[in-house]
This record gives structure tokens, C-alpha cells and sequence, in this order.
């Protein structure tokens, strides 16, 4: 079944085969699939499998999943609005002090005394003719300076993804100003610097593209810092990460970073009556409530 389309008639049949109470009316239920979708909802009805038959475990409720999938949703939507304000705060110290630091370079990122020829060698991957044809003000750079092969930094970067920006601004050849962005963000440790980075734009990557956030597991562990108290010994989990992006939130703006944890806290308040999806909370999520 899993290689062949099914309606929804199937959907449901398979679903009360394998065990699940579907606890709302068969109308609203069709509504559900149809909003959400079968496969997409299968990522937050995972949990409540008891075998590789995906059978479900008793007690088993549709709106269960369906609970944990809006869990998601609504952390997705909060958190992009810091990893938003992080980029953008990141992409313009490095637009700054790099450009400021060769006055004489206006195209810094693809000149070799200022970054590695190995960014160099690979501009083509950022900068081409479908970037220059779908951002407006490089666009209209090109238009009115015909000759320039690149616009200037302080407009290229601008339309450069968070991770692009980041691998200029480890590709930088100058490692005072790169320590000397990181110590803006209370890191001493340029590398360790880096990994929070790394770390931000992934789940960054995750929340922009709707991937599933309550079981994340990142690549690589986090970094420890002293500033940080991490939940869990191997720092990859989701709680992990939130707490990375509320440090340099805090690095920005205190005051944001309060709100913010404030409305982490109601996020997870308002789930917090659901027994099933609160153990998710704690063991898929790591989540503990902060200042607890």
C-alpha cells in the first residue's frame, strides 16, 4: 500500500485497522487529511506506533496526533521569528565590520586577501543569473552598471542565504574580526562560535522548509558553554537548540529573548493537560520549563 495512492476512505480504514480511535466525526477527520495529509500527519503519529507494523498502542487517539502536529506548528512560527532576527543582526555585523575593514574592496567576498579562494572559486553557486535576475536591487544594479561583475557587498549579502553568509564569514581569511564578531555574541571560542551558528541555521533550514521539530536530532552535538545549561549530555535535541537560540537572541535583545522564553512557556502551558503529548514534551523534546 505504501508505493500505491489511497483515498481517504482507505486512509481511514487503515488507520482504524492498525488500532487508532478516530476520535472526531469521519466529515472532520477527511478535513484533516485533506489540510494536512496522510504522510505528513504519519511524522507526528510515529510516536504512537508500538511495532514496525505500525500498529498504534492502546488508547491511541487521532487527536493526539493531530495535537502534536499544531505543537509544531505553533513552535515553528515562534522560533522563526528569532532565527529571522538573528540572521539578519549576524548578516549585517559581518556585512559591517568586513566592509569597513577593506574600504578599498567593495566586492570583498571574491577578493582572495579577504576571503579563501575556495568561496571564490565557488561564487558561482551564490551569485549567477538567476540571482541576479530574481533580487530587485541586484537586478537594478546590473541595469545601471553594466561593466560590474558583482554588486557590492552591502547589496550582494543582503540576498545571500543565512547559511551562505555564514560559510563567507568562515571563509574569511582575517581572524581578528571574525573573534571580534564572536565576542560580540559573548563567545570567546571562535569555533565554538561557529557551531551554535551551525546549529541555528539547521534548525533555521527545518523550520523554513516545515520539517518536523519535536523529534529533532541534530547532526552534530552543540558546543558546551558556560552561559548555556544545556538538559541533556549530548545537546542535540530541540531543547538543545532553543536554548543556543535564545543565548544570542539575548545577545541582541534581552528584552526580546524574555518575551520569547514567556511565550515558549505558554506554547508548551497550553499542551500541558495532555498526558501523551506532555511526555513528549519531556523525553522527545527534553523541554523543562525555563527558570524552573
Amino acid at each position: 500500500m505504501g508505493n500505491i495512492a489511497t483515498s481517504f476512505g482507505e486512509q481511514i480504514k487503515r488507520l482504524e485497522e492498525r488500532g487508532m480511535n478516530l476520535d472526531y466525526d469521519q466529515e472532520k477527520v477527511k478535513e484533516i487529511l485533506l489540510d494536512i495529509g496522510y504522510y505528513r500527519l504519519g511524522f507526528y503519529w510515529n510516536p504512537f506506533e508500538k511495532n514496525r507494523k505500525h500498529e498504534f498502542k492502546d488508547g491511541t487517539k487521532f487527536s493526539d496526533a493531530v495535537s502534536l502536529y499544531y505543537l509544531d506548528v505553533d513552535l515553528r512560527n515562534l522560533l522563526l521569528k528569532c532565527l529571522n532576527r538573528i540572521e539578519i543582526n549576524f548578516r549585517t555585523k559581518v556585512v559591517y565590520y568586513v566592509s569597513n575593514a577593506n574600504k578599498n574592496s567593495p566586492n570583498w567576498f571574491i577578493d582572495p586577501k579577504v576571503i579563501s579562494s575556495d568561496f571564490i572559486n565557488s561564487i558561482e553557486l551564490h551569485y549567477n543569473d538567476d540571482f541576479k535576475k530574481n533580487n530587485k536591487i541586484i537586478k537594478l544594479h546590473h541595469k545601471k552598471y553594466i561593466n560590474d561583475k558583482y554588486a557590492p557587498a552591502w547589496k550582494t549579502l543582503e540576498f545571500f542565504t543565512f547559511g551562505a553568509i555564514l560559510k563567507v564569514f568562515k571563509e574569511l581569511n582575517d581572524t581578528a574580526i571574525k573573534e571580534r564578531i564572536s565576542n560580540l555574541y559573548g563567545i570567546q571560542n571562535l569555533q565554538k562560535f561557529i557551531n551554535l551558528m551551525e546549529t541555528i541555521v539547521y534548525v533555521r533550514n527545518v523550520c523554513a522548509h516545515g520539517g518536523v521539530l519535536y523529534d529533532l536530532k541534530l547532526p552534530k552535538s552543540i558546543s558546551a558553554i558556560p552561559d548555556i545549561n544545556f538538559n541533556s549530555q549530548n545537546r542535540c535535541s530541540l531543547d538543545d537548540s532553543m536554548k543556543v537560540i535564545l543565548y544570542i537572541l539575548g545577545k541582541i535583545s534581552d528584552n526580546r529573548k524574555l518575551d520569547i522564553e514567556k511565550e515558549i512557556d505558554k506554547i508548551f502551558s497550553e499542551y500541558s493537560d495532555n498526558e501523551v503529548i506532555n511526555d513528549i514534551i519531556a523525553t522527545e523534546i527534553g523541554y523543562r520549563k525555563i527558570n524552573s
